[in-house]
């Protein structure tokens, strides 16, 4: 199986690449444990000659979630005077001047959330040509970061001038089908533009159960999910090409329902941009395949266009859509525990759901939980380390995320749960008093006000569970019983990339890029 990470790196435009953590800790209180660390980066870019350029931002990081204030960042591109303009695309919410030549100076007029996996949408920029760059034009851009109570961090990224050239996708392909039936899809672009492109790059961001049944030698995948293919023949202006891919429906996908994928045409240039930030984000574009090249056919000619690549980023996307027919459910069962331990022990309680299958439970796109869980913490002790993806609850009160000594605990889960698997959260229970066969309840698919959660279970009954302290002889263990990989909810590697269509808005590989703050995981 995937790591939660990886697979869900196609998770879809849906989702942000911005995170404001449910419970950010302002900077001053997080530095007297732990002093936060902060992050900065800044995609590299090509822009096309000629045209109006991108509008690209940066992303911040923190080593914990922390706010941030008076976050400043000095663009210094007196490298590319003369070549580049760099000017403030958005100053609604952050204030941009430019102090002297080649500088552009951005302070945030209010407080933002960060954390480890980033805050997007920082200080976009509007990076033009001027009209005097030519194709082969490099620099550098580097950047100063700092926030109050923060050591200052710098950061540089390249910027190229290149050649202007228009890659525009093919329509969107619809098919209907139950799940593991095999079908093929149409891969197709036009070069709508005045001039040659020399080789092109697709990247699918294609939802779990669209499998590849052949791998082919010029794409690269991750077990069978295809992530890119490169093309390196030339496409004439006015030209269409295509080629066909051929997939099975995963037999585990949830029925009725609905796959979706999507796929975007860069130039290499573009891609070699991209994939520096995915290397930087530690995500992996997958290992060639061995069944042979696919190439693209020349399927006709259309009337060249005036437009340049970057000018008109909306055509380089397509999209393919599978509704999953049939029924195809699963059953999803709550984990307990049975611990124990004298007066004064700290004890783990290890407790969750497990998918019993068939069907696969994938949220990824809307980012929303899979189920959410309760807990009682049991009579006699008292919870005194609890998971970040769990918030106390005392009737229509809430507590903040991970804070102990609650009596009743609610729960999210990651968007992902795949038949056979199981997820867990630790709870550390002090016993305060020895009471045999103290017991707390465990019930997964409590309804919530809120995104996400399970109502089409196929087994309700196994809804529920104990947490058993002290069990007696002949005592109920409380625990789910079978086997299965496990998915600890421990806020850090399952919640790695909210998905590769996301790193790309992030990255701003398709040419316009906004502001984006991405709500909290949890609203109750």
């Amino acid at each position: 199986m995937l790591t939660n990470s990886t697979r869900r790196w196609l998770a879809g435009l849906g989702v942000a690449g911005a995170f404001v953590a449910a419970s950010a800790t302002p900077a001053a209180a997080a530095a007297e444990e732990t002093p936060v660390k902060l992050g900065w980066y800044f995609n590299d870019t090509t822009v096309a000659a000629g045209t109006a350029g991108k509008i690209e931002d940066g992303t911040i990081y923190a080593s914990a979630p922390t706010v941030l204030h008076d976050l400043t960042v000095r663009y210094d591109y007196s490298d590319l005077v003369g070549k580049v303009d760099f000017t403030a695309y958005d100053d609604t919410y952050d204030e941009c001047d430019s102090p002297s030549t080649g500088v552009l100076l951005c302070v945030a007029q209010f407080e933002l959330g960060a954390e480890e996996w980033g805050l997007a949408g920082i200080f976009p920029v509007q990076v033009t040509p001027t009209k005097d760059a030519q194709d082969g034009d490099t620099g550098k851009l580097r950047m100063t970061v700092s926030a109050a109570g923060f050591d200052e961090i710098t950061a540089e990224s390249t910027v190229r001038i290149g050649e202007g050239v228009d890659l525009a996708a093919g329509p969107q392909t619809e098919l209907s089908m139950a799940p593991g039936k095999g079908f093929t899809a149409p891969l197709k672009v036009t070069n709508a533009g005045e001039t040659t492109a020399k080789g092109a790059t697709a990247i699918f961001f294609n939802d779990y159960g669209l499998n590849s049944t052949k791998h082919f030698s010029n794409c690269t995948y991750v077990d069978d999910e295809l992530r890119t293919c490169q093309f390196k023949d030339d496409l004439p202006a006015g030209a269409s090409f295509g080629a066909t891919l051929p997939y099975v429906l995963g037999a585990d996908s949830f029925a009725p329902g609905f796959k979706y994928g999507e796929i975007v045409w860069m130039t290499p240039a573009e891609f070699e941009d991209f994939q520096g930030y995915l290397e930087y984000r530690g995500v992996t574009i997958g290992k060639p395949g061995t069944d042979g090249e696919l190439t693209l056919t020349e399927a006709g000619t259309t009337s060249a266009r005036g437009f340049q690549a970057d000018t008109q980023p909306d055509n380089n996307w397509s999209s393919l859509a599978v509704t999953v027919t049939g029924k195809n459910s699963t059953d999803l069962e709550a984990l307990g525990a049975k611990v124990s331990g004298k007066a004064g022990d700290t004890v783990t309680a290890t407790v969750g759901v497990r998918n019993n299958g068939p069907a696969t439970l994938d949220y990824s796109r809307g980012d929303s939980p899979v189920t959410y869980l309760t807990l009682d913490v049991p009579e006699g002790t008292t919870a005194v380390a609890v998971p970040q993806s769990c918030l106390p609850e005392n009737g229509d009160e809430q507590g903040e995320p991970g804070e102990p000594k609650a009596r009743h605990y609610r729960c999210f889960f990651e968007p992902f749960l795949k038949a056979g698997d199981k997820a867990t959260l630790d709870f550390s229970l002090r016993i305060d008093k020895v009471i045999a066969n103290a017991t707390g309840l465990v019930k997964v698919n409590v309804p919530c006000p809120c995104d996400g959660g399970f109502s089409q279970d196929l087994k309700p009954s196994n809804d529920t569970a104990k947490v058993v302290v002290n069990a007696t002889a002949g005592g109920d263990g409380g625990q789910g019983g079978g086997d299965g990989g496990t998915l600890p909810i421990t806020g850090s590697a399952t919640g790695l990339i909210a998905g590769l269509g996301a790193l790309l808005l992030a990255a701003g590989a398709g040419g316009y890029v906004v502001a984006r703050r991405r709500k909290t995981r949890f609203v109750a």
